[in-house]
C-alpha cells in the first residue's frame, strides 16, 4: 500500500530552521577554512579540522531538523541510533578530504574538483545512510534520475563553497557564500526526500528503533554546543575580528602552484657567468699602493 508522506508537519518551521543551520556550520567552516590559509602551516590542520567539523555538524542538524517534520500517515516513525550516528561521522570525515584537499593544494582546477566531489558525496551519503537508518512498517523506494540530481547538487554546492573559501575576500563574502550553501544544501535534502516512495506493509507489529523526539533531539544537542563554541573561537579571534584577514590575504601567498616571479630587473646580465651557464668566478681585491706620508705641499 502506498504511504502519504507529509515532509511539513511542522509547517515551515523546519524547513526554516533547518536552513539556518546548514548556514551556521557553512559560515563557521568557510571561516576557519580561511583562516587556516592565513597561519603558519603548524596551526593549518586545526583550523581545517574545525572548519570539517562545523561544516559537517551544521549539515547534519540540518538533516535531521528537517526530518523531524518528517511523517507517514499510519505509520510512527522511528530511528536507529547507530546508523543515525555514524551518518554524522561519515559527514565529518568525508568533509574533512575535501577541505585538506584543497585548504593544501590550493583553489587549482584539480583541487577543487577532487575536494568539491569528495565533500559533495559525503553530504549526499550522510542524507542517504541517515534516511537508511528510519524505521517504519514498510520499504523505502527512490527514483534514480531525482537521487541523481540531489548528488549532482551537493558536488557543486560543496565545489562552489570550496571555491569561496580560498577566495578570502573578506567577512561579507563569507556570509554570503554560506548563505548560498546553506540554500543548496537545503534544496540537496529536499529533492532527496522528493525522490522518496513508502510502500506500507500493513503489519500491526511494533517498529524497533527510538521515536524522533526521543532520540533526534537529545543527538542534536552535542552538535548544536559545538557550533556554538566554533562561532565563539571565530568570533574571539583577533585577526577575524578586527578584519585583518583581508589585508594578510593579500599580503601573504596562496597555497598551489609556485607563484611566477615578477618581472623587474634582471638578477645577472647577458654577458655574466651565471647567465652563460658557467660558475661564478673567484674575485680577488687587490689593496691600492701607500702613497707615503704628505709633504706640506701636498696639503
Amino acid at each position: 500500500m502506498q504511504g502519504t508522506v507529509d515532509g511539513f508537519s511542522y509547517g515551515l518551521v523546519t524547513p526554516v530552521v533547518a536552513y539556518l543551520m546548514a548556514c551556521l556550520g557553512g559560515a563557521l567552516g568557510l571561516r576557519c577554512t580561511t583562516r587556516s590559509l592565513l597561519v603558519e602551516n603548524s596551526w593549518r590542520p586545526g583550523w581545517l579540522a574545525l572548519g570539517s567539523v562545523a561544516i559537517g555538524s551544521g549539515i547534519w542538524t540540518m538533516h535531521f531538523v528537517a526530518m523531524m517534520g518528517f511523517a507517514v500517515e499510519g505509520a510512527p516513525v522511528r530511528y536507529d541510533a547507530a546508523i543515525t550516528f555514524a551518518s554524522l561521522g561519515l559527514a565529518i570525515v568525508m568533509v574533512g578530504i575535501g577541505i585538506f584537499i584543497v585548504g593544501y593544494r590550493g583553489a587549482t582546477v584539480m583541487a577543487l574538483f577532487t575536494g568539491g566531489t569528495i565533500t559533495g558525496l559525503g553530504v549526499a551519503s550522510m542524507h542517504y545512510l541517515g534516511m537508511a537508518g528510519m524505521r517504519l512498517q514498510g520499504s523505502l523506494r527512490y527514483d534514480t534520475f531525482t537521487v541523481s540530481l540531489s548528488v549532482v547538487i551537493a558536488v557543486v554546492a560543496a565545489t562552489a563553497a570550496l571555491w569561496a573559501a580560498v577566495q578570502v575576500r573578506g567577512f561579507l563574502w563569507s556570509l554570503g557564500a554560506s548563505l548560498v550553501m546553506g540554500l543548496a544544501v537545503t534544496g540537496m535534502h529536499y529533492t532527496g526526500m522528493a525522490a522518496l516512495d513508502v510502500h506500507l506493509h500493513g503489519s500491526g507489529s511494533v517498529t524497533a528503533g527510538d521515536p524522533p523526539a526521543e532520540l533526534l533531539a537529545p543527538m542534536m544537542i552535542g552538535p548544536l554546543a559545538f557550533l556554538v563554541l566554533a562561532g565563539v573561537v571565530v568570533m574571539f579571534d583577533p585577526l577575524m575580528a578586527t578584519g585583518a584577514d583581508r589585508q594578510r590575504a593579500e599580503q601573504s601567498p596562496r597555497p598551489g602552484p609556485a607563484l611566477v616571479p615578477r618581472p623587474g630587473i634582471p638578477a645577472h646580465g647577458p654577458g655574466s657567468d651565471a647567465a652563460r651557464g658557467r660558475p661564478p668566478r673567484r674575485r680577488t681585491f687587490v689593496p691600492a699602493p701607500s702613497r707615503g706620508p704628505r709633504s706640506r705641499l701636498d696639503r
